[in-house]
């Protein structure tokens, strides 16, 4: 495994608290929070893949 791939390991568990985070604390809408989610882990996902 390379070292962008620990790094995307490292960083999408981290974007999905924080997006979370942001909706309990009543920042983002329930539908932002979701697709912040789901973009950051198809990127995450594609990004991976192609390493």
């Amino acid at each position: 495994m390379s070292d962008a791939q620990i790094g995307l390991l490292m960083a999408t568990p981290i974007i999905v608290v924080f997006a979370f985070a942001l909706k309990r604390m009543g920042v983002l809408q329930g539908y932002s929070s979701l697709a912040a989610v789901i973009f950051s882990v198809a990127i995450a996902g594609v990004l991976f893949l192609q390493q």
